[in-house]
């Protein structure tokens, strides 16, 4: 008997194609009858009626797509994420609630798939049948090597779901179009490839197996950090096999309830991975998700390590884009307004910004830099007895946003490089983290190293 869920990630299904198509056909409807409904509204009730009407087909529309599965729960989600310059708030939110756990695939069905990937291998481990977890484009199941008594994990990627990735992006994007709430831009085409090879290097395993190994080799001599082992003679286009880790996830109330110090460490060794990235690797992780570590808690409370899992969104920069970032950090370092001017000079998106706009930009960004800022730049109420940042405290993500819909620079401020959005986001996450952490920390000594 072929398993349910299997029929839901074939590509080309009529099925997923006809759901997708009739919610689109559905929601176009209800929004051209919304708009004929209040065509005699005063302009403002008819603005009011039109964000309405499209947050409720909004949420209608992903309620359709979490039925489907696969590629088009992450395609959304990826949107939700990376979408907030082109789609508009009421179908960022709904996005954000796609859920990626799924009911997993039997066993049954997967293992042909790893007998094929394996080989003779495949009588090498003892494979438990029962997943560890299951997600939207994949399942893991943990294994022991018979040899040697290694605990292992598989990462086995559904069938069908590499090649659904085009048309499923496909029949997404004209079911937003539908809406008529996306614009038909260049920029907004040229965003749509980026999330088509985001998609792509979801499912590249060998490239995911091999960017694992690299972050591996750069974190060997660091004690705080696990980047679980791959066993490439195991490894395949459909198949990832590592070494099993331990560990509770980072939001957990086991971690909530370490003591401050604890906290403090885990924190910042979090922040000095974004630091390495960004001044050192010039590769950065671009989905800023807690289900991407775990933290290991040593029996002494002094020797906490956090475990890096999913290098499957690991993007390398341009040169440019990095010199960028590294300029107008350390300009903001030191407070220098010329010097921030001179870091965004020959950037097109930031060239045409006019003056007044400009200011307004650089004001947001030393905002933004604040939990580095000298301690005489940072409202005093933020600072502990010792001088240190507390995230938690400070709301800074709130009054970023405040500040950023009162500046002119949310009005003019062009659609920025893609990449830009990902270094964006990239601080985001970050600052999500030392947040619910509550950490509290001297990040401007940590910066100053790779400065």
């Amino acid at each position: 008997m072929v398993d349910d869920r299997l029929k839901r990630l074939k590509t080309g299904a009529f099925e997923r194609r006809f759901s997708i198509a009739k919610a689109s056909f559905v929601a176009g409807s209800r929004m051209a009858a919304s708009a004929a409904g209040s065509f005699f509204s005063a302009p403002e009730n008819r603005a009011t009626a039109r964000r309405q009407a499209l947050a409720e087909q909004a949420e209608y529309l992903v309620g359709e797509l979490g039925q489907l599965k696969g590629s088009v729960v992450k395609i959304g989600q990826m949107m939700a994420l990376y979408g907030e310059h082109f789609l508009p708030e009421e179908i960022t939110s709904a996005l954000h609630k796609l859920n990626d756990s799924t009911a997993s695939l039997e066993w049954a069905t997967l293992e042909p798939i790893v007998r094929e990937q394996l080989g003779d291998r495949f009588d090498d481990l003892i494979i438990n049948p029962e997943p560890l977890g299951a997600a939207s484009l994949a399942q893991v199941h943990r294994a022991k090597r018979r040899s040697d008594g290694a605990e292992m994990v598989l990462k086995i990627q559904y069938p069908g779901v590499a090649d659904a990735i085009d048309s499923d992006l496909n029949l997404v994007t004209s079911m937003l179009k539908l809406t008529r709430a996306v614009p038909q831009t260049r920029e907004f085409e040229d965003w749509l490839d980026e999330v088509r090879m985001m998609m792509h290097r979801e499912v590249n395993y060998p490239l995911e197996a091999e960017t694992t190994q690299l972050f591996g080799d750069y974190l060997k001599d660091d004690p705080r950090f696990i980047v679980p082992k791959i066993y490439p003679e195991y490894c395949g286009d459909k198949l990832i096999v590592m070494s099993f880790e331990t560990g509770v996830p980072v939001n957990s109330n086991i971690v909530m309830a370490l003591p401050q110090a604890r906290r403090d460490a885990i924190s910042l060794a979090a922040l000095e991975i974004c630091c390495r990235e960004v001044f050192v690797w010039g590769r950065l992780q671009t989905d800023p998700n807690f289900g991407n570590y775990l933290v290991k808690l040593s029996d002494d409370g002094e020797h906490d390590q956090i475990v890096l899992l999913d290098f499957g969104a690991v993007r390398d920069f341009p040169e440019e884009l990095l010199s960028l970032a590294r300029n107008l950090t350390r300009a903001c370092f030191n407070r220098d307004r010329q010097a921030m001017m001179a870091a965004m000079t020959g950037f097109r998106f930031l060239d045409n910004l006019q003056p007044n706009v400009r200011e307004g930009f650089l004001d947001l960004a030393l905002l933004a830099f604040e939990p580095f800022a000298a301690n005489e730049f940072v409202p005093a109420e933020i600072l502990n007895a010792d001088g240190h940042y507390c995230w938690a405290k400070s709301m800074l993500h709130k009054r970023a946003a405040t500040q950023a819909a009162r500046s002119a620079a949310s009005r003019h401020f062009s659609v920025p490089p893609k990449e830009f959005m990902f270094l964006s986001r990239k601080l985001m996450g970050a600052y999500t983290f030392m947040t619910v952490m509550n950490a509290q920390l001297d990040g401007r000594s940590l910066l100053a190293k790779y400065l």
